[in-house]
């Protein structure tokens, strides 16, 4: 990180300040705190404002509500801040209709100095305002602190170094070699006004010594022209390249400096020319520029940066745009999607929909919609082979692909699915992935973090060896992102979804108005036949249950959510439910708002059905302050165990599956569905 007394320049910045920018010297501006919690206090002496004293018990956060603002263009929020002890602090925007803030940044990472945290605000022609959520955690002597708010109008990533605190960009310190600031006054290296970035090898102690300029991690999706300039002397001993980073560290060179003789430029210090430099950028997911400079002669010399910006227009007319994913998606409610088969293969994924029943399972997405199928009895055989080909995905490019697949019947082999990437020059493919749970009727999720140099295609193959050992296998809800996965499962969590595998996420019992509770559970509950096997999130996880062998019937137990604003506009709410059991009672959804002696039924499903978990889809509008209640009612035996899963709230009308046109229990699917591929 770069000395603080280069992170507390006085200067004047060319970026206009947008409304929601704010000093604290002597005032909160147009924030305020929300009553409701801990106030955010103005320090008097070192112009910042602090949440740092526990007054109860139970109102461990404060809001600070900013503005409302309007953003039609690209802007970007950085906030100068301290966070100690076990203390939190979080960034999120509010915007009318919706009953949770969206989570733009977050940080419990305690420092000893002031902080520097870039955030970039995608242009929305929605009103909306920023809310800073301080938590002070349990331990005594936490604080939450906020030096300066600025909004300015321009990307994160830009800088011409003249802004407070360097816009954020950080010198990653080296003993011997470190970037610094060139100033107005440092006659040795500036021929005019203004500040830039320079390192040269004065401290240099020995040859390959490195330094490293790092911007602000980018936060959202962007793609275009990464445009600087800069000055070098002495360029055949010296390095000048620019990397982008992920957050797992992995390195991809964006750009390298020609060589003088590649130029034709004069190098000589008295002559100082700014070579303008534009480079495609493409950052779908969090990276940062990584500016570097490796000293590697004797002479070393010097390199000047400046005037970084960035354009959302690519620089060069032939670059393809960033790859669309979502092409790799496919529920097969509609269809394939872009799903092809083989006319080799003497066995075919087939489209088939179940419905509910205490049998067999359905589908994931809804639990009575469509999934592939393969190795069915249908055309049971022995020794054959079931090729699903996806779409081709450009190499060079990190993906993540997550699906789920259920193993079904009686029987299996060791390797009935696997998963491999098939590359077009013909080479051999290459296997990432292979089948080894051997559970039966639940779906299981997988994900896999998948990057190639070359063009490339995902495979799913079934295979069946034996007639005696073959199984049968689903496959259901397969979606590709860009990014690695395990950095997209560590990402801000959206506060309106809920799969408690981190907790309740603010739901809590009803100890009032019930006589049972709501229990955390994973795999199969403790009473056989009723309850789910597994979640529906991955079928290894966590959901939530009311076990039916601790409850008399008729009893109640109720779970409520968190306070909800209200919306003139109809919400959505959905989520996942398991009532499997002869003795399955019912579950009921009310709206609760606290001003009428009764809550209003939203939704209600009573007796079994079945085994698989169900989809519910919820409708509601209410423009007031409430709260959403689920509550099972224990049925006649202790088969009663009821299940709840994957809760979201969403702005607007649900959105539904057309799959009616689905025939149940019939297999789909014709000769248009299959194209000719080879297989090596």
């Amino acid at each position: 990180m770069l000395p603080f007394y280069l992170l507390s320049l006085i200067v004047t910045a060319k970026a206009e300040l947008l409304p929601g920018s704010c000093s604290f010297q002597d005032s909160i501006c147009d924030y305020m705190s929300d009553p409701d919690f801990l106030s955010w206090t103005l320090d008097p002496s070192g112009h910042f404002i602090t949440v740092e004293e526990q007054v109860q018990e139970d109102q461990g956060k404060a809001l600070l509500l900013g503005p409302d603002v309007e953003q039609q263009d690209w802007s970007c929020f950085r906030m100068v801040y301290q966070v100690t002890g076990s203390a939190s602090l979080q960034v999120q925007k509010r915007t009318d209709g919706e009953s949770f803030d969206q989570v733009l940044w977050t940080t419990q990472s305690p420092s000893e100095s002031w902080l520097i945290a870039s955030i970039d605000l995608q242009n929305s022609t929605e009103m909306f305002k920023i809310v800073i959520e301080g938590k002070l955690g349990e331990e005594k002597g936490s604080s939450v602190s906020i030096f300066e708010i600025k909004i300015s109008d321009k990307y994160c990533i830009e800088c011409d170094f003249e802004a407070d605190h360097l816009c954020g960009y950080t010198n990653e310190w080296n003993r011997d070699m470190n970037w610094h600031v060139g100033r107005s006054d440092d006659t040795a290296l500036n021929d005019g006004t203004g500040q830039y970035m320079f390192v040269d090898s004065t401290d240099t102690k020995s040859f390959q010594e490195v330094a490293k300029l790092v911007s602000p991690m980018t936060t959202v999706p962007m793609s275009g022209c990464l445009s600087f300039q800069y000055q070098q002397y002495h360029a055949e001993d010296h390095l000048f390249t620019l990397f982008s980073r992920d957050q797992a560290g992995q390195y991809q060179e964006l750009w390298r400096a020609d060589l003088p003789e590649n130029n034709n430029v004069n190098w000589s210090p008295e002559t100082r020319v700014w070579i303008p430099v534009q480079v495609d950028l493409k950052a779908p997911y969090p990276i940062e520029m990584v500016f570097e400079v490796a000293f590697n002669g004797p002479h070393g010399g010097y390199v000047i940066l400046d005037e970084i910006s960035f354009s959302p227009e690519f620089c060069n007319a032939g670059t393809e745009p960033t790859f669309d994913p979502s092409v790799a998606n496919c529920d097969f409610e509609s269809g394939y999607c872009r799903y092809v088969q083989t006319q080799i293969d003497s066995s075919l994924w087939r489209r088939v929909s179940i419905r509910p029943n205490i049998y067999t399972t359905g589908d994931h997405t809804t639990g009575a919609g469509s999934f592939l199928l393969a190795n069915s009895r249908f055309s049971l055989q022995s020794g054959y082979v079931s090729r699903l080909f996806g779409p081709p995905m450009p190499g060079n490019q990190k993906y993540c692909l997550k699906f789920f697949y259920s193993l079904r019947g009686l029987s299996g082999t060791d390797q009935e699915l696997s998963a491999y990437l098939y590359y077009s020059d013909g080479s051999k493919q290459e296997q990432i992935w292979t089948q080894n749970y051997k559970i039966r009727n639940v779906w299981i999720a997988v994900e896999l973090t998948i990057q190639s140099q070359k063009n490339a295609q995902v495979v799913f193959i079934s295979t069946c060896k034996n007639i005696w050992s073959c199984g049968s296998v689903g496959l259901d809800d397969i979606k590709v992102t860009l990014g690695d996965c395990a950095l997209l499962a560590s990402s801000v969590s959206a506060p309106s979804h809920c799969d408690f595998e981190a907790g309740l996420c603010g739901f809590t019992q009803d100890k009032e108005g019930d006589s049972g509770d709501w229990m955390l559970a994973r795999g199969p509950t403790p009473t056989s036949f009723t309850g789910p096997r597994g979640d529906h999130t991955t079928g290894e996880g966590h959901y939530l249950h009311i076990e039916a062998s601790v409850m008399l019937a008729g009893h109640k137990a109720r779970l409520l959510s968190s306070s909800l604003r209200g919306s003139r506009e109809t919400q959505c709410l959905q989520f996942y439910y398991h009532m499997y059991g002869s003795g399955i009672g019912q579950l009921s959804v009310y709206l609760q708002t606290g001003q009428e002696n009764q809550d209003k039924l939203l939704w209600t499903s009573p007796g079994e059905q079945g085994i698989s978990w169900l989809r519910a889809s919820v409708n509601y509008q209410c423009d007031q302050q409430h709260q959403i209640v689920c509550e099972a009612t224990r049925g006649a035996s202790v088969r009663s165990d009821i299940a709840i899963d994957d809760v979201v709230f969403e702005r607007g009308p649900c959105r539904e599956y057309a799959d009616d046109h689905i025939p149940h229990l019939r297999l789909s699917g014709n000769n248009n569905d299959i194209q000719s591929r080879n297989f090596k």
